[in-house]
């Protein structure tokens, strides 16, 4: 049979949705998630699943968009923000309740499989998912299959340093990942907070930033245009490695108007190309492309045993 069902666990809710070979919403619920408790959170996730499948009256195909990543080394999750995740065999424990195989990826890579099946990039050979809002991730799509990489950070740009740095950039913000001046730390929302205030000695929300510029404040004007340049910077330093037909943003930050017509003006000061045909999209799925990604995390032909 063709249901599929999507799980999105995220650090305050787990939702679920049951999707046809369609992609049609069938189905869908979320709950709390239990806060620092591994062993609550998997029974969380079996019992969403196991009550959507009985309201439905079938068995599913089962997908989970994750913090972090199964490691290839361990198979166990690293780099979660939900630290009680870390460490554990989280794929084998859903699989050993429900008795089937689950696929397990990042909830970035999955926002990316997401928009490139049935969203903003449908129909593209290759994908860059981006997003950018408390964090930056990323993820990469290579026809309709999600690339992991052998050590499972396949599109983690995030946690590059800032190219084409200019001096006073320079060494750039202290990271969590012990680095600094990484990508996140500039274009994450609290990074352009963060940009603001510098100069301004004043805290704003990203959108106060963006409604101050619209209305002619200098300082508000500048911060959003440092904001686009870096942007620019950092999807030019994939494209020069990547070269996706689509990137598609996701995220907080992804709401700001401009971003869609003046980083693809700017970035091709810096692209190694004579021109560039990537698109720029919005996600079209918004809030719900990890779930939905999750879902597609088994092949579009694939069916239950």
């Amino acid at each position: 049979m063709s249901l599929r069902i999507g799980v999105d666990l995220g650090g305050t809710k787990i939702e679920v949705i049951a999707l046809d070979k369609l992609g049609e919403t069938l189905a869908r619920e979320r709950v709390p998630t239990p806060q620092g408790d591994y062993g609550a959170t998997v029974l969380a996730i079996a019992d969403l699943v196991v009550r959507v499948e009985g309201r439905l009256g079938a068995e599913s195909l089962v997908g989970v968009a994750m913090p972090g990543a199964l490691s290839p080394a361990t198979g166990l999750i690293k780099n979660a923000n939900s630290t009680c995740l870390i460490g554990q065999p989280l794929d084998r424990d859903l699989s050993a309740i429900l008795q089937r195989q689950v696929k397990l990826s990042n909830d970035a890579n999955c926002f990316a499989l997401s928009e490139a099946v049935d969203g903003a990039a449908a129909g593209a050979a290759v994908v860059f998912g981006v997003i950018i809002g408390t964090g930056t991730g990323g993820g990469v799509v290579v026809n309709r299959m999600v690339l992991e990489g052998p050590n499972a950070i396949a599109g983690e740009w995030g946690h590059n340093p800032l190219p084409w740095p200019l001096a006073e950039e320079l060494p750039g913000p202290s990271c969590y990942c012990g680095k600094s001046g990484c990508i996140e730390t500039f274009l994450s929302g609290p990074g352009m907070v963060r940009d603001f205030q510098a100069m301004s000695g004043l805290s704003k929300t990203p959108f106060d930033i963006v409604a101050l510029a619209d209305a002619g404040d200098q300082g508000a004007a500048a911060c959003l245009s440092r904001y686009v340049d870096r942007l620019a910077r950092g999807l030019a330093s994939i494209i020069n490695v990547l070269d996706p037909n689509v990137i598609v943003l996701g995220g907080g930050m992804s709401n700001i108007e401009r971003l869609y017509t003046e980083v693809p003006r700017l970035w091709g000061r810096y692209v190694f190309s004579d021109r560039v045909d990537t698109v720029l999209r919005r996600a079209k799925h918004g809030d719900s492309s990890g779930v939905r990604g999750a879902a597609w995390l088994w092949p579009i032909d694939c069916e239950m045993g």
